[in-house]
């Protein structure tokens, strides 16, 4: 059987044979078996997982469904990757978090499964605090379900056949907001012949993991499979307040579904799954201190100094000690069904339905303070969201017209009841020393803010994408996407603080003001404050696109795209500034939609005998009303919202090769150069070394290091600055080779592989700050086993090199104290891995 060729597109290549566990080109392996799962579609001409005769693959393709119809991965005239669910196993990537280090332009950072999103190119998501009123800029689908919410997407991945990230704008083919690309994951379907897999992993850490699933035929229409997975292990921080190890794993994951073939033209999917992530989670450890333009008794030693025998655990993160003194905690569950109906009404036309329903319920345990001493006693959001999704797609395919055209409808409601105390060293920390109140600590002690927060959020869509055959080789694809979006939100903050120690005073009220003229009342609302608002948004918006593609030969293609894409606006839920008076700036309450050009060029080759892909892409992104995080500090405080950012850019060059000289060796190199930035951004927040002053001083420039005491702007312009969260250079690479050989009576391969990711410095911060620069590092991992067609075995070490890198830096915690906190990435992990295929 000829080998399967590396074909790998975008951003990223990756060799879909040669870091699979058991490759095509394996001496025992099945090759049919191999091939057959590697071209499983998720759409009509193959709901089953099908041979290459069934799906009209050869065996030098690798099919794809990008573009809601069975591809060449390589006749895609879009920036897309793919990695093949046998990779994911082989370089023990088992979630989206891990998917970064394969994938050079994608980003994921997470403080918790709530605070969690995800970028491509820079862009998709505002970078900090999750605010339930706005949308992902990278939609997540999982056998054609939305996913809204990354949290609800952080999930062990359960029995996946391929995940096919594309980037830039495909709004035209995915029926929701997704402005910076999509993740399109395919799970491997129920099959009529029976075939059962079974997988265990141990590690250090104490990590545990096992995966199963088993797939058959319940009748002669009837197929099923199920699915089970479950990660655990120890946390990589200590926390010295609690004695215990926190940032572990566990996980547990169910997927099931039920293939009825109900005529031999249509088919009908039943698809149910549970999966719940419950850790004992999250904090961070000591990053640093920076000076903030805060007088020098409100910054973050002279704070320290005032709770003599408080001493940090450790000034160094990589240390990895804590000492949060708050309650932990990251309960995540979510699951949900689906209903996927198939009918072929004839060769060229296929009509697809999918009826889902997901739920979302978040319960977390947090220590915003980022210290051992009782600020903040409780920080929570709990969570709790139902999801309602009804796509209908038809499909149409002829020599010369392909197109497909959608309905799409979406509804949500989420329920969140938060919870804001302050506790005994609150005054102390919060409070101007130079105040009386500062040195009682009843005065703060159990502050609470109790909030009722809601969302009823609506989204219809129409859209359609058109493929014609000017002539041979020339194709022009249009698209576009009519949508209506609609939010109604409630916010609702109720605080109570009425703590006494007996010598608190009652002052007359003053006429006009929303407040008691009582000290304690002021000091108290200066902290937190109630608040009520019901925003609401509700717009049209056209999206289009086109794109142009030209088969100079079987193995050149060349192609261009232009879109207009949108975002949908969306409103803050996190509460929003107030006035002078306390009341709620209603102004505030509402962001505008994103506006976005992007325009895209590529390359895609095969040489060598189809043994050497070599693919390049370069693009220009521009997006104004950039939805942005912002920060507005009241009285001491520091609320966080969403707002436009007059104008972004990202721009950048992709570049991608692989080579397999032989069955016993490839390798592979994926290198991407973004540059990301604020193109126009002349009120956005100040980074830390230019905040916590009294006075505008108007001469301030951002990067400029803070001095104690001094004037800051109360806002600043940071047009020309790099975007949070992206490297400007990011790169993967890896090899593997392999030769024949026998064990414990069996033939097979013994084989080696080596995988490496890299990436600059980037900015922790949503204004650029001297003081969150996160530096740039590499990772290496490293496996070495022996596999057949029926088992595989070997051992792995992932940061072999046991590189100390920081995932992400927080700043301004606390009210602009100059403490910085780190969230520190994996040490050197190692284990073996036992995988069996029945």
């Amino acid at each position: 059987m000829k080998a399967k060729t590396v074909l790998l597109v975008g951003a990223a290549l990756f060799p879909l044979t040669a870091l699979v566990a058991a490759p095509a080109h394996a001496a025992a392996a099945s090759g049919a078996e191999t091939a057959a799962s590697d071209a499983a579609v998720a759409d009509a001409a193959a709901p089953v997982a099908a041979a290459p005769a069934d799906s009209g693959a050869s065996a030098d393709e690798v099919v794809v469904t990008a573009r809601r119809r069975t591809e060449n991965v390589q006749d895609v005239p879009i920036a897309i990757s793919v990695v093949s669910g046998k990779t994911l196993d082989a370089q023990g990537t088992y979630n989206i978090g891990r998917l970064t280090q394969l994938q050079p332009t994608l980003q994921f950072y997470t403080q918790n499964p709530r605070n969690t999103f995800i970028n491509i190119r820079g862009i998709g998501a505002p970078f900090g605090l999750t605010n339930d009123g706005f949308e992902q800029g990278v939609g997540i689908y999982i056998d054609d379900v939305y996913y809204n919410r990354i949290a609800s997407a952080t999930l062990d991945f359960v029995d996946v056949e391929r995940i096919e990230t594309l980037r830039g704008p495909q709004g035209t083919l995915y029926g929701k907001n997704t402005t910076a690309g999509a993740i399109n994951i395919t799970t491997r379907a129920p099959s009529f012949d029976f075939e059962a897999r079974a997988e265990a992993s141990l590690g250090n850490l104490n990590f545990k993991q096992a995966k199963a699933s088993i797939s058959g035929p319940l009748s002669e229409n009837v197929a099923a499979r199920i699915s089970v997975t479950g990660t655990s292990r120890r946390g990589t921080l200590y926390d010295t307040a609690k004695s215990q190890w926190i940032q572990s794993q566990d996980n547990i994951g169910i997927r099931g579904s039920i293939l009825w073939r109900a005529t031999p033209s249509l088919d009908v999917t039943l698809s149910g799954d549970f999966n719940l992530q419950d850790p004992i989670c999250c904090a961070f450890a000591y990053g640093g201190y920076g000076p903030t333009q805060r007088p020098a008794n409100r910054q973050y030693p002279a704070l320290i100094s005032y709770f003599p025998g408080y001493q940090v655990p450790s000034t160094n993160p990589y240390d990895r000690l804590t000492d949060a003194d708050a309650p932990l905690a990251a309960r995540n569950e979510h699951g949900g069904l689906s209903a996927r109906a198939v009918w072929n009404l004839s060769d060229r036309d296929t009509l697809t339905s999918i009826t889902a329903w997901r739920y979302w319920d978040w319960a977390p345990g947090n220590d915003r303070d980022y210290t051992g001493l009782p600020i903040y006693v409780k920080v929570n959001n709990p969570t709790k969201q139902n999801q309602y999704t009804q796509e209908f797609r038809f499909n149409h395919q002829s020599d010369t017209i392909g197109f497909t055209a959608g309905l799409f409808a979406f509804h949500q409601d989420i329920h969140t009841s938060g919870i804001q105390q302050t506790g005994t060293a609150a005054s102390k920390w919060l409070l101007s020393p130079t105040s009386a109140l500062s040195n009682n600590p009843a005065v703060l002690d159990n502050v609470t803010a109790v909030n009722d927060i809601r969302l009823n959020n609506t989204s219809l869509a129409a859209y359609a994408k058109v493929n014609w055959n000017i002539v041979e080789g020339l194709t022009l694809s249009p698209g576009i996407r009519v949508n209506y979006d609609r939010k109604k939100g409630l916010y609702d903050s109720v605080v109570t603080g009425t703590a006494s120690d007996g010598t608190r005073q009652i002052v007359s009220p003053v006429p006009g003001s929303p407040y008691y003229n009582d000290p304690w009342t002021a000091a108290q609302r200066g902290i937190q404050a109630s608040q009520f608002f019901e925003p609401r948004f509700s717009a049209w918006n056209v999206s289009y696109d086109v794109n142009l593609s030209y088969k100079v030969t079987q193995d050149v293609n060349l192609y261009a795209t232009y879109a207009r894409a949108f975002k949908t606006g969306g409103i803050n839920l996190n509460g929003v500034p107030a006035d002078a008076n306390g009341a709620p700036i209603l102004a505030a309450s509402t962001i505008k939609p994103e506006k976005v050009d992007h325009f895209e060029a590529g390359l895609k080759t095969q040489f060598w005998d189809r043994r050497a892909t070599f693919n390049l892409t370069g693009f220009w992104t521009e997006i104004r009303d950039f939805q942005a995080n912002v920060t507005n500090g009241q009285f001491g405080t520091v609320r966080g919202y969403l707002a436009n950012a007059q104008k972004v850019r990202s721009r950048g060059v992709e570049a991608d090769f692989s080579i397999r000289p032989s069955d016993r060796f490839t390798a592979y190199a994926s290198g991407a150069y973004t540059d990301a930035k604020y193109t126009k951004f002349v009120d956005a927040p100040c980074p830390p070394e230019l905040s916590g002053g009294t006075t505008v001083t108007g001469n301030q420039q951002p990067g400029a290091p803070g001095v104690p005491g001094a004037l800051s702007p109360a806002n600043c312009d940071v047009s020309g600055q790099v975007l949070p969260g992206v490297s400007k250079w990011a790169g993967s690479w890896g090899a593997e080779a392999n030769v024949p050989g026998g064990l414990f009576d069996q033939d097979g391969q013994f084989y080696v592989g080596y995988d490496a990711s890299y990436r600059s410095r980037w900015s922790s911060n949503p204004s650029p700050s001297i003081y969150t620069w996160v530096k740039g590092y590499s990772l290496h991992n490293f496996r070495a086993g022996f596999r057949t067609a029926k088992f595989d075995v070997y051992g792995w070490v992932r940061n072999a090199f046991d590189r100390n890198y920081i995932d992400l830096l927080l700043a301004g915690t606390g009210g602009n104290t100059g403490l910085i906190a780190a969230q520190v990435g994996d040490p050197r992990t190692w284990g073996g891995t036992i995988k069996l295929t029945f």
